[in-house]
C-alpha cells in the first residue's frame, strides 16, 4: 500500500476501536454480560463503515479483514476488565467524540479516493460517524443521537467538509486530515463542555 492507504488503514482501525469501546460502554451502562459487550462493540465499531461501503459500492471493509471485528472485541474485553462505573459515562462521551472526528475524516477520505463526488463524500463521512452510534443507542435503549439537539452530526459535517474542501484545494492528506479532525472534535468538545445545542423549531404546537 502507498503511504496514504497505509495511513487510512491504521486510522480506520483506530476509529473502529474507539467506536467499539463506546458500544461496550453503552452495554456497561445497562449492566449487560460479556457477550453483549462484544456484540455492542462490534456492531457500533463496524456499523457506520459498513453502510458507507455499501452505498459507494466498495467491498465491505471488515469482510476480508476480520481484524476489525477482533479489535472491537478486544475493546469490549478492555472495558469489561478496566471499566469502573464512576468514569464510564464521561468516557463514553469523549471516546465517542474522538471516534466521530476520526471517522468523519476517514469516511470522507475513503469515498474521495474511490472517485466519489466531494459533496457525496462528505455525506459518506457523516454517515460513517453516525450510523454505528444510531445502532448502539437503539440497542441500548438510549435516546437516539439523531433525535437529540446535541451538536454531534453538525460536528461530523464540519470535520468532513473541512477535509473535503482542503482536499479539493490539493492540500496534503495530513494537514487536511488534522484540520478536519480538529474542527470536528473541537466543536463536539465545546458542545460537551459548555452544553451547546442547536436551537429547536420555534413553530411547534404549544402545550395546553
Amino acid at each position: 500500500m502507498d503511504a496514504l492507504s497505509t495511513t487510512l488503514f491504521w486510522l480506520d482501525y483506530a476509529a473502529v476501536a474507539v467506536f467499539g469501546a463506546t458500544g461496550a460502554l453503552a452495554a456497561a451502562h445497562r449492566k449487560h454480560d460479556i457477550i453483549t459487550f462484544g456484540f455492542f462493540a462490534a456492531i457500533t465499531g463496524v456499523g457506520g463503515g459498513t453502510l458507507r461501503d455499501l452505498l459507494i459500492d466498495a467491498p465491505v471493509f471488515w469482510i476480508q479483514r476480520p481484524g476489525y471485528v477482533m479489535v472491537c472485541l478486544a475493546a469490549a474485553v478492555a472495558v469489561w476488565l478496566l471499566g469502573k462505573r464512576g468514569w464510564r459515562f464521561r468516557a463514553l462521551l469523549w471516546l465517542d467524540a474522538l471516534g466521530m472526528a476520526a471517522y468523519a475524516v476517514v469516511g470522507t477520505a475513503k469515498a474521495l479516493n474511490l472517485g466519489v463526488h466531494p459533496f457525496t463524500a462528505v455525506m459518506m463521512g457523516v454517515l460513517t460517524t453516525a450510523f454505528g452510534g444510531v445502532i448502539r443507542d437503539v440497542l441500548a435503549e438510549e435516546p437516539n443521537l439523531l433525535l437529540r439537539r446535541e451538536i454531534y452530526i453538525t460536528a461530523a459535517l464540519l470535520g468532513a467538509a473541512v477535509f473535503a474542501v482542503l482536499h479539493q484545494l490539493h492540500v496534503g492528506f495530513w494537514p487536511a486530515g488534522i484540520a478536519g479532525f480538529a474542527a470536528a472534535f473541537g466543536l463536539r468538545a465545546c458542545a460537551i463542555r459548555f452544553g451547546w445545542r442547536l436551537p429547536g423549531f420555534a413553530g411547534g404546537e404549544e402545550k395546553t
